[in-house]
């Protein structure tokens, strides 16, 4: 009896030893600073509030993803230093953003213009889903052919003027510099892309600008002519129509009724594409390309029907043939079973007759009266 209040003892003095060491830090609580806008912790202490810096060393990963999180657009975004400069290790405390991604974008757009040469023009890195991942031509994106398409350069060419590659790279890093994470500038390098033929490239662009605006119509227009391109037309004629429901009412939609008619060419729906490219012309008169396609198609509708007209006649032709030999046939299987059936008929008869006409009692009545004569 005598051990058990010093086990008692001995139980609350490490109880009270483990209730000292343990970290202030878990009885803290966040809240917003609505004078500076700034994420503050406030310790177990009402008297007591610090504010956390970015570049504060914290062991709080919880601490350091409320602190990391803004808000961007219609969601909350993390952007962490570490994201975006691999080369640096702390944030510029003399800074008087509080946003870690605004202070990077404005240390990489400092930068001396003779290191855009050296910096890779891509999109960063690849994201692991968008809403269109399930379309064939998607999903095989690491698969495809390199296929060059020249005619884009006329989104960036000016008016009889020649386009300079170089000078349209440069001119995207120095963008991407500026605005590493804009929609646009994901489009404008996926156009670039297309130009030199990167086909995977800028798939991944597009891909990476739709996970982020999922219902741009330029981008799902882009990402159709691509799929176009490399001959999905399943997926092509998808994503176009997916623009054209998503494009805003103030623009024009010509150039997803032009892509339309040029998928059903060569889906071989002339009448279609027909429909589409002649809206497109209501839409934007004069336009060379859609004119031209038109014009192809003006003589291709009429000597389809008149081969399939021929074929038709044939196999019409055929079938009456192949009717009116096998009621011949059916015919003379008729005759011939009728023919049969009389002839079988009269010898039956022929047959009796004859027995009667040999019967004993005729044979009898005739000798009787032979002999009587």
């Amino acid at each position: 009896m005598s051990e058990s209040p010093c086990i008692t003892y001995m139980a609350l003095y490490i109880l009270t030893f483990h209730i000292l060491q343990t970290n202030s830090r878990t009885s803290t609580f966040w809240k917003l600073n609505v004078e500076d806008g700034k994420i503050i912790e406030v310790n177990q202490f009402p008297s007591v509030v610090t504010s956390v810096l970015p570049n504060e060393n914290n062991d709080d990963p919880i601490f350091n993803i409320i602190t990391s999180t803004v808000h961007y657009g219609k969601s909350w975004t993390k952007r962490s230093a570490e994201n975006y400069c691999t080369d640096c290790q702390s944030i510029n405390s003399s800074s008087n953003r509080s946003d870690p991604y605004d202070t990077e974008v404005n240390k990489t757009s400092q930068r001396p213009e003779s290191d855009i040469d050296d910096e890779v023009l891509d999109c960063g890195k690849t994201v692991n889903f968008t809403y269109y991942d399930n379309l064939v031509g998607i999903a095989n994106r690491m698969n495809h052919p390199n296929v060059p398409e020249p005619q884009v350069a006329l989104i960036f060419k000016k008016r009889n003027a020649e386009l300079d590659i170089e000078g349209l790279e440069r001119r995207l890093k120095k963008a991407k510099r500026e605005k590493p994470k804009s929609v646009q500038l994901y489009n404008q390098i996926g156009n670039f892309f297309r130009i030199k033929g990167d086909t995977t490239k800028s798939i991944e662009c597009f891909r990476r600008a739709l996970a982020v605006s999922p219902h741009n119509a330029e981008v799902l227009l882009n990402l159709a002519r691509v799929m176009f391109n490399l001959q999905y037309l399943d997926d092509a004629i998808y994503l176009t129509r997916r623009s054209l429901e998503v494009q805003p009412p103030d623009k024009s939609a010509w150039q997803q009724y032009f892509t339309l008619g040029e998928i059903f060419k060569a889906y071989g729906h002339y009448q279609e594409a027909t429909l589409h490219l002649r809206h497109c012309l209501e839409l934007r008169p004069e336009f060379e390309p859609a004119l031209a396609t038109l014009r192809d198609m003006e003589a291709l509708p009429d000597n389809n029907i008149h081969i399939y007209t021929v074929l038709i006649i044939i196999f019409l032709v055929l079938g009456v043939l192949i009717t009116v030999v096998s009621s011949c046939d059916s015919n003379l299987d008729s005759d011939f079973a009728e023919v049969k059936a009389h002839r079988h008929f009269n010898r039956a008869m022929a047959m009796r007759s004859l027995k009667m006409g040999i019967s004993p009692r005729a044979l009898r009545t005739k000798r009787y009266n032979g002999g009587c004569g």
